[in-house]
């Protein structure tokens, strides 16, 4: 499998991300196709290039600055532009990059193009919960939804659930103000019809609508919602676990008592460190593009840069992507 690398996308590009495209190429065995200006990329490198590894120079970068809606189209020869069309000719088998988002996503539907017949890809992150995490489907791509967009936000959602999370009938819930059947908007009075629909005719296991606190109680597995809210719901989330920690440190370093405790629990407290950890999730899949693509976090270390590319390599063997396409039109309205 060959896994192209956007190497001079995100705040540590190149070295971090080549170091963690190095790691991924010894410790899953991907050959690597490292996209980028060729003298900044071979100098992160050893002085034999490694067997399996090809460096693709491209003279321009996409930086946050840059309008995410026509960055791909202005700099053609961007590591990430560049990097999206050898996905789209068949040299790659997925694209990791830890750029900006709004360009990675727009590039990859204008480039790579969705799946036939699905209307918006969307971002899913899986998110700490129980044994397997949760699917939060959509974080940010559509600020503006239609019922059908989170119909098949949905529907995709239980595809990745089933293949990457290891769980044979994901639980979906729809993120609203309350369970009650009634509440929210009329987007989710829609949208409740529409999966209460497909629930009924065995494509989802819909449970109904969900509160934010139930998105990481274990009740679901798939959590459903417009890009703003699920944007808003992944920030706040990422800022309290951050406050947490911080505040855990504050309190097992306040006397030497606690300091003590900390002693004994050090080994737990690494092992629940590492769970809420956004570097060993490594990215984001868009869901609905027609090739594998991974967002890595702006800020990748190597060892998240690393994840992320185990996390596409995962992605382009499951099957994920057929799946979509030969069930696409459980996913449609009536009538199209």
């Amino acid at each position: 499998m060959r896994i192209i690398i956007d190497a001079m996308g995100g705040d540590n590009a190149p070295s971090e991300i080549v170091k963690g495209a190095l790691r991924a190429r010894q410790e899953l065995g991907v050959d690597l196709l490292l996209v980028g200006r060729e003298e900044s990329v071979r100098a992160c490198l050893p002085a034999d290039l490694p067997e399996g590894v090809e460096i693709v120079d491209a003279r321009e970068v996409i930086t946050m600055e840059d309008d995410p809606s026509t960055a791909t189209r202005r700099k053609k020869d961007s590591s990430m532009a560049v990097a999206l069309r050898l996905l789209a000719e068949g040299r790659g088998d997925a694209v990791v990059s830890a750029g900006s988002t709004g360009a990675l996503l727009t590039g990859a539907t204008l480039t790579v193009k969705r799946i036939r017949g699905i209307r918006r890809a969307a971002l899913a992150p899986v998110l700490p919960s129980g044994e397997h995490g949760v699917m939060l489907i959509d974080c940010g791509a559509n600020v503006e939804c239609t019922a059908e967009y989170l119909l098949q936000f949905a529907c995709m959602g239980s595809f990745y659930a089933r293949k990457l999370m290891g769980i044979p009938n994901p639980r979906v819930g729809l993120v609203n103000v309350g369970t009650e059947d009634t509440k929210g908007g009329e987007l989710q009075h829609q949208t409740f019809a529409l999966l209460s629909k497909a629930h009924r005719e065995g494509r989802i296991q819909f449970v109904g609508n969900i509160e934010g606190t139930d998105v990481f109680s274990g009740k679901v597995d798939v959590a459903v919602t417009d890009g703003f809210t699920g944007n808003v719901l992944l920030k706040s989330t990422e800022g309290v676990i951050k406050y947490m920690m911080h505040a855990l440190k504050g309190v097992f370093y306040k006397n030497t008592l606690n300091k003590l405790a900390a002693a004994v629990l050090k080994k737990d407290l690494a092992a629940m460190k590492k769970s809420l950890d956004v570097n060993e999730v490594g990215g984001t899949a868009l869901i609905g593009i027609s090739k594998p693509v991974i967002k890595a976090h702006g800020s990748s270390n190597e060892t998240s840069f690393f994840a992320a590319i185990r996390q596409a390599k995962q992605f382009a063997e499951s099957g994920i992507i057929e799946d979509i396409v030969l069930n696409i039109d459980s996913m449609r309205l009536r009538g199209d």
